[in-house]
């Protein structure tokens, strides 16, 4: 490195994810400079889990060729429900993590202030600092994939309830009396245009015959139709299932109409799996359900956008969320 390390200033971001742990070390100018990810591997446990966690973001620091004594704060977003004001993880179902005191846990591991935030939050302000929503004063982020997230970024802000996390569109209800919702209600976004909602239509059109390309080369079984293999057989001619696609990315534009009534964001930022492996498709099918839904006046108002940071808006939300709290 060609300056001293007490010159600089580090950031160390975590992205918590229900497979993987990513930890990114960026410097002052938010260049990344080290980064180290490992499954998640939650059936291991929450002790070892927190260790694996711990561990990953020594490893990233190591790939940075800086030490803790060379970082200014870690910022982390995190999966499932998070008590904001004390910054504890209070329940991650999908990975068994329950009432972690993450916060506290980071700050006295690095000796630094840590700041604890949604994953979507973050991924969204990733997107807002250094990615798709660049120079926009208000961005709406959405990610669809097993589940569907949102998050607002109003005025370099991430917004937030004084206590928990918010704008969780997946759970807007977009079909009366629809399919049942993880979340125990009926017709939610997520149990219409979630990926698993999607994969779960693919089985049904496999299993009767309908998507050849699909049948042979994954098979049936839900669990292993991911969104490279929703891609590939959308490019093999499997048309069936690039209509239960349009239909998802229809039932979501239709959502975000109402969102750009409410919030009139500038630009609205599509994450995850699916947008990333069919971006044209995405854009276009969600843009040509939006735009009937906005109101007259906020016509021609929100553009849409493709994520375009990836693996990384994570883990780069959470540091630069971190960096914001502690230069305000």
């Amino acid at each position: 490195m060609s300056n001293k390390a007490s010159e600089q200033t580090y950031w160390l971001g975590i992205d918590l994810g229900g497979t993987k742990i990513l930890a990114e070390v960026y410097d002052q100018d938010f260049n990344l400079i080290g980064s180290t990810k490992r499954k998640t591997k939650a059936e291991l446990g929450q002790e070892a889990g927190i260790a694996r966690l711990l561990k990953t973001a020594h490893d990233a620091l190591d790939d940075a060729g800086i030490s803790k004594d060379n970082l200014s704060g870690v910022g982390i977003g995190c999966p499932g429900v998070l008590n904001l004001q004390t910054g504890v993880l209070v329940k991650a179902g999908n990975i068994g993590w329950y009432d972690v005191a993450i916060k506290k846990m980071l700050e006295k591991e690095f000796g630094v202030p840590a700041a604890v935030a949604n994953d979507v939050d973050a991924g969204t302000f990733g997107e807002y600092m250094n990615g798709a929503g660049k120079g926009a004063s208000t961005v709406f982020g959405i990610f669809p994939g097993t589940g569907i997230g949102g998050a607002l970024v109003y005025q370099g802000d991430i917004f937030r309830g004084s206590k928990w996390t918010c704008m969780e569109i997946g759970h807007f209800q977009v079909v009366p009396n629809g399919a049942q919702c993880g979340c125990g209600r009926k017709g939610c976004l997520e149990s219409v245009a979630g990926r698993l909602a999607i994969a779960t239509a693919a089985s049904a059109a496999v299993i009767r015959g309908q998507a050849p390309w699909l049948s042979e080369n994954v098979g049936s079984d839900p669990a292993r139709i991911k969104s490279g293999a929703l891609a590939s057989a959308v490019e093999n001619g499997d048309k069936v299932i690039e209509q239960i696609i349009i239909d998802a990315c229809t039932a979501l534009g239709q959502a975000l109409g109402g969102v750009v009534n409410l919030l009139a964001p500038e630009i609205m930022v599509i994450g995850g799996g699916l947008a990333e492996a069919m971006p044209a498709l995405y854009k276009k099918h969600v843009e040509d359900a939006m735009q009937p839904k906005i109101m007259d006046a906020l016509q021609g108002s929100c553009k849409i956008e493709i994520a375009k940071l990836g693996d990384h808006a994570t883990a780069l939300g959470a540091a630069a969320w971190v960096r914001k709290q502690e230069t305000k």
